[in-house]
């Protein structure tokens, strides 16, 4: 993929960001480099590899420091929606955002 002129224009104008010539000439050679770099990693091929949870476990066993997954506050939906406009069931009733 490669960017024109024309496409870093209309990137600055959707930004709102008022681009010199120059600035503009720089971003495009920058955003294609980027962009070039992208296609070299989409290029290789990774059929076969799994997936790392972290970068470090390339170099070194790690375990990660997760808390146990337990509730620690007690139920409060009572109070909680005391000062609710609208509730029905113990759900929140909010008005009708799309159509």
């Amino acid at each position: 993929m490669s960017l024109t002129s024309f496409d870093i224009a209309r990137i600055a104008n959707l930004a709102r960001l008022e681009l010199k010539p120059d600035e503009s000439e720089r971003m495009l050679t920058k955003l294609n480099e980027f962009f070039e770099i992208v296609e070299k990693i989409r290029a290789i091929d990774t059929t076969g590899i799994e997936p790392l949870a972290h970068p470090v476990a390339t170099i070194q066993d790690i375990a990660l420091r997760l808390r146990e997954d337990r509730a620690s506050e007690i139920n409060n939906r009572e109070a909680n929606q005391r000062n609710a406009p609208a509730v029905e069931n113990g759900l929140f009733l909010v008005p009708k955002v799309l159509e």
